[in-house]
């Protein structure tokens, strides 16, 4: 099956272009197997309820080359979703995620970031510190802070452990509201793609 380059491809073998994913992509286009050689931004597998999808996600992701992958799951669990993260995929969703939350997939895995769902995200973010803290008990905040506000540093050090916006907020004593803009103020100066970006910067892993 020959299909030219489109910004969405999404695979799925037994299933049809969803109203939510063509509500997200009108110009999505659907296929029952991956191509040889895929041509598209962003591909999207739909994993099946049953069976090996890890050996299909990495065969896909080998196929993809440089093409970001997300894997889609109609019944998404954190297990699952560290075995696809294993196998190569750049983003794990839900299969019936509105079509505003796929936008946001799409643009952050095209930016080189990473999307996992919030609650696996603080789940690997806290175990990316505790390695870092065995590997790095002290790292050096200079090669990053000194760009940031004072709060605009504690937010991130928090965040870096793992912690979502509402823990932020209560540790600190600030609205949810507040911890959001302090972290997108704290994207734009450093330059970040996603909080496991921001987590190996404070963590002492990768320098800005």
């Amino acid at each position: 099956m020959k299909i030219d380059h489109v910004r969405h491809l999404f695979v799925a073998p037994d299933s049809t272009l969803r109203d939510s994913w063509l509500e997200a992509f009108p110009d999505a286009s659907l296929c029952a197997y991956l191509p040889a050689t895929p041509k598209a931004d962003v591909i999207w597998v739909l994993l099946p309820e049953e069976g090996d999808f890890v050996s299909q996600l990495i065969a896909c992701r080998a196929a993809a080359g440089n093409t970001p992958v997300v894997a889609m799951s109609d019944l998404p669990s954190d297990p699952q979703g560290l075995a696809a993260l294993g196998a190569g995929v750049v983003g794990y969703c839900n299969g019936h995620a509105a079509p505003s939350v796929l936008r946001q997939v799409s643009d952050t895995v095209q930016n080189g970031g990473l999307w996992i769902g919030q609650w696996l995200m603080q789940k690997l973010l806290a175990g990316v510190a505790r390695a870092a803290a065995q590997k790095f008990p002290t790292p050096d905040p200079s090669t990053w802070a000194s760009a940031l506000t004072e709060r605009e540093v504690e937010v991130a050090q928090a965040a870096a452990t793992g912690l979502g916006n509402k823990e932020i907020a209560n540790r600190l004593n600030i609205t949810e509201r507040t911890v959001k803009a302090h972290m997108g103020s704290i994207f734009d100066k450093l330059k970040l793609r996603d909080r496991m970006h921001l987590t190996l910067l404070v963590n002492g892993i990768v320098k800005n």
